[in-house]
């Protein structure tokens, strides 16, 4: 099966064009064309997403990002099975030009299109390879493949959520954030220390060169026996910090916060895989991207003989294949009736605050 993919969630204009094979027992995806055209020197004036410059600029974007898809490839309209759109959660300005671009496009090429959960696709974008590298690989379980139940942790600008997955498409949510998302606390201290915008890749940048236990910031929340999380404390903390130490090092500060921010994300996932007897633990989103998690999640999964993957750098961020795999999924729940989860076709509108 091909599928032609748009997301349009936030600032970043993307389209990917993948092949899908293997049914919902072995999904195996292979990108084809994967192209992304980002907003962030737009944004970076205002320290944040203006929605309706998305909005504009994805309208501008998306045509040429088409015509580049098909340049110089072997594959062409008639070869599209599927047409996939993210439709929430995110800026429904910026949902809405993806979701009217796919309806023009269907109608035109008279090509089915399917709404795509955006969280869904961080989810499934961990099936995105043919190959789970070997040094995260614990060598009880089967090579190459993600086995349940597995405990995924999504962690973005937007959702920080711990779910259980007893299937491919069977979980429920175990926890989530009370507050600020993990990324949005990234963003938000980044802007306290006056570093530049998207603020998360500098935090983790000025951690490098710093002392993480120069300060020890609250671990919220880490101790309580739920799994949910909480960030509006720990970023207030910063604020004051600053406040009665104007000429300390930002990059202790940025290391130090890094690491207490972190701590709950690690101990909680690997107590719930523990709690539920989990074989695999799974990262996904923008903020896995940042190396310190990645490195001390897998550490800690295979302490506690888990397994443990995360997708590769250029599919954590919002991106177009992660919906392919996504609406690839979706389309043989919707074609199957024991798929394990009673599935929905989502509507064709924007849905900004669309859940897991």
């Amino acid at each position: 099966m091909r599928l032609l993919a748009i997301e349009t969630s936030c600032d970043e204009t993307t389209l990917s064009l993948m092949e899908a094979s293997g049914g919902l027992r072995s999904p195996r995806f292979k990108i084809l064309r994967h192209l992304v055209s980002s907003q962030v020197k737009l944004h970076a004036p205002f320290g944040g997403v203006v929605p309706m410059l998305a909005k504009r600029e994805h309208a501008k974007n998306l045509p040429l990002i088409l015509k580049k898809i098909f340049r110089n490839s072997k594959f062409a309209i008639c070869d599209i099975d599927l047409i996939a759109v993210t439709v929430g959660p995110g800026l429904e300005p910026a949902l809405w030009e993806g979701i009217n671009f796919a309806k023009e496009l269907a109608a035109k090429w008279k090509k089915p299109v399917l709404g795509v959960n955006h969280l869904e696709g961080h989810i499934y974008s961990n099936w995105i390879t043919s190959v789970i590298p070997s040094v995260n690989q614990n060598p009880n379980f089967k090579k190459n493949k993600i086995t349940f139940p597995a405990v995924c942790l999504i962690a973005s600008g937007g959702h920080t959520i711990l779910i259980l997955m007893a299937a491919l498409t069977k979980w429920k949510i175990l926890g989530s954030t009370r507050d600020d998302a993990v990324g949005e606390a990234f963003d938000k201290v980044a802007r306290l220390l006056n570093f530049s915008y998207p603020g998360g890749p500098q935090i983790e940048l000025h951690a490098r060169r710093g002392d993480e236990d120069t300060i020890d910031f609250p671990r919220p929340m880490l101790d309580q026996k739920n799994f949910d999380f909480s960030y509006s404390g720990l970023k207030t903390s910063v604020l004051y910090y600053l406040r009665d130490h104007k000429k300390a090092n930002k990059n202790n500060i940025a290391a130090s916060f890094q690491k207490a921010a972190f701590a709950p994300l690690i101990g909680k996932t690997i107590r719930a895989a523990s709690t539920y007897h989990a074989k695999f633990v799974l990262l996904c989103g923008g903020v896995a991207s940042n190396r310190y998690l990645r490195h001390y999640l897998a550490a800690a999964a295979r302490s506690a003989g888990l397994s443990f993957h995360a997708p590769a750098m250029k599919l954590n961020t919002d991106n177009a294949s992660m919906i392919a795999a996504a609406a690839y999924i979706n389309f043989l729940q919707l074609q199957s009736v024991s798929s394990g989860k009673k599935h929905r076709r989502l509507p064709l509108r924007a849905n900004g605050s669309l859940s897991v």
